[in-house]
């Protein structure tokens, strides 16, 4: 980080008077904080990794107060750093800021393979964090084995079930499964039905593994009630809102049964649910049916969640879940992304995969096609149908796709704080684009832009959308006109660039 680059960091926390997923202030007037542990591990274990800036003041409003040394900061933060396995290694960077010295301190995240980074005096258990929000949590148990289970090549897919024998798995769908592989492979048809069988991670060892269970096992749910689907239309737009008569929900379904017809059921239960709309050619005079949200995203989705999600023996408790809203649809999967893979990534980058057995088995079964082609299909599919870009969200312990419907506004997404980011304010076609509400005008902007703003909290001034919208149609133009210039114009997509309004900053 260059000097000029932290005075800006302090001066957007200054402005916003927050700290944030990646920034932490200490204040180190009178002495280097005691206590760094929970901070630096929480950095070290996201991607992102994060920044610690010494010398503002919290409790004052994040005024600069300074800080006692530089030079003996750094060695004891360096010290504490050193403490941390694997050890920290942070860059400093100091300068000088409203008349004192300030200094950061940049936590680079470290390799998934090392994850997570925990304070030695603590332990692996007690002493790993992660950050959420601006809050240092410690990790739970479920979280820590996220990493091991990774780290060490595990798939709860393949683990054994020895309550359920081979004879509870559906005798017609097994056979229809190993004819297929014997047409794919005639050599195959050469071992014996139980080599076959374990080859192909049904069993292990003449026991049902649990990819074997959920794709074969007669009634899966007998013993593991929660892999399953739980799927509810809310009368609202949040879980808790009533309808008219005081209804929580206006249609509640726990859908059961292999993967394979869960799948159908789910989809099933999205299209009876959802708003159709009949359209007539004008040319041709026939009928088309055009529903809420397309169908083969959905089904995509629904397919992601039950063959991707975690099936270890911390989630058995927690079911799939799909949210119908008034403006939006959720499909919740248990556990969160797996592996390397990261939200930007997904679509593009070939991921590793937490269930293969699983999957495999999934693929002849469902017509899942297993080429990563799921993501970029529900995007197309969405696309297609003049609908906003797919939301896909990795959350603490769980991932989600959202879709929105034709009636979502700016304003519904904005009050979702989790979904108030640049990732949610999609860009939609033209006929779809938000007017700018006529109270608000150029010169409101530009003194809106008296302190520098981002470009998330430009749109939600303005109430529009998307960010392209709002950079197309008023940040550029301003900025060509002289009117508005950038906190970083050398890094103009830098993400800590902010605009501000030229003569009066």
């Amino acid at each position: 980080m260059l000097a000029e680059e932290l005075r800006e960091l302090a001066a957007r926390v200054q402005i916003q008077r927050a700290e944030a997923q990646y920034i932490e202030v200490k204040t180190a007037k009178d002495g280097c904080p005691k206590r760094l542990y929970d901070t630096l591990s929480s950095f070290s274990n996201q991607d992102s990794g994060g920044i610690l800036i010494f010398g503002l003041d919290e409790r004052a409003a994040f005024q600069a107060v300074g800080v006692y040394d530089l030079h003996d900061l750094q060695k004891k933060v360096t010290e504490q750093c050193n403490q941390m396995d694997p050890p920290v290694r942070a860059v400093f960077t100091f300068t000088e800021y409203e008349g004192v010295n300030i200094c950061s301190a940049e936590i680079p995240a470290i390799d998934l393979a090392e994850r997570p980074c925990y304070y030695k005096g603590a332990g692996k258990v007690k002493g790993a964090y992660v950050r959420v929000g601006d809050a240092d949590l410690p990790m739970t148990d479920y979280e820590i084995y996220s990493y091991e289970v990774y780290r060490k090549h595990v798939h709860d897919d393949e683990r054994i079930v020895e309550r359920i024998p081979v004879s509870m798995l559906d005798r017609t769908r097994l056979e229809r499964f190993l004819n297929d592989k014997k047409a794919e492979r005639p050599q195959f048809s050469m071992l014996q039905e139980s080599q076959m069988l374990e080859m192909l991670n049904v069993t292990r060892g003449g026991v049902p593994t649990l990819a074997g269970i959920m794709n074969f096992c007669i009634y899966p749910q007998g013993i593991f009630p929660q892999y399953s689907i739980t799927a509810v239309v809310v009368p609202g737009y949040e879980i808790g809102d009533v309808g008219e008569d005081m209804e929580r929900f206006m249609d509640n379904k726990r859908i059961c049964g292999t993967i394979s017809e869960m799948v159908e059921e789910a989809v099933g239960f999205c299209k009876r649910n959802m708003k159709i709309k009949t359209i007539i050619d004008p040319d041709t005079g026939r009928r088309r049916d055009k529903t809420e949200y397309p169908l083969n995203a959905v089904r995509e989705a629904v397919l992601n969640a039950l063959i991707h999600r975690d099936y270890s023996e911390h989630t058995e408790g927690t079911p799939v879940q799909i949210d119908f809203f008034k403006d939006r649809l959720e499909i919740h999967s248990p556990g969160n992304l797996y592996g390397r893979m990261t939200v930007e990534q997904l679509g593009v980058a070939r991921p590793d995969l937490r269930n293969p057995a699983l999957a495999v088995m999934a693929e002849s079964l469902t017509g899942a096609e297993n080429r990563y082609s799921g993501i970029p299909t529900i995007r197309k599919e969405m696309a297609d149908a003049g609908l906003p870009e797919p939301v896909f969200e990795n959350r603490r312990n769980e991932f989600v796709v959202v879709l929105y419907n034709a009636m979502v506004s700016y304003r519904s997404i904005a009050k979702k704080p989790l979904v108030l980011r640049e990732s949610a304010l999609y860009a939609v076609s033209s006929g779809d684009i938000e007017e700018m509400p006529e109270d608000k005008g150029i010169q409101d902007l530009l003194e809106f832009c008296a302190q520098p703003r981002t470009k998330i909290e430009i749109a939600e001034y303005m109430g529009v959308k998307t960010l392209y919208y709002i950079m197309k149609k008023y940040v550029n133009p301003l900025l060509q006109s002289g009117k508005l210039a950038m906190t970083l114009p050398e890094k103009p997509q830098s993400k800590l660039q902010r605009y501000y309004t030229i003569g009066i900053r």
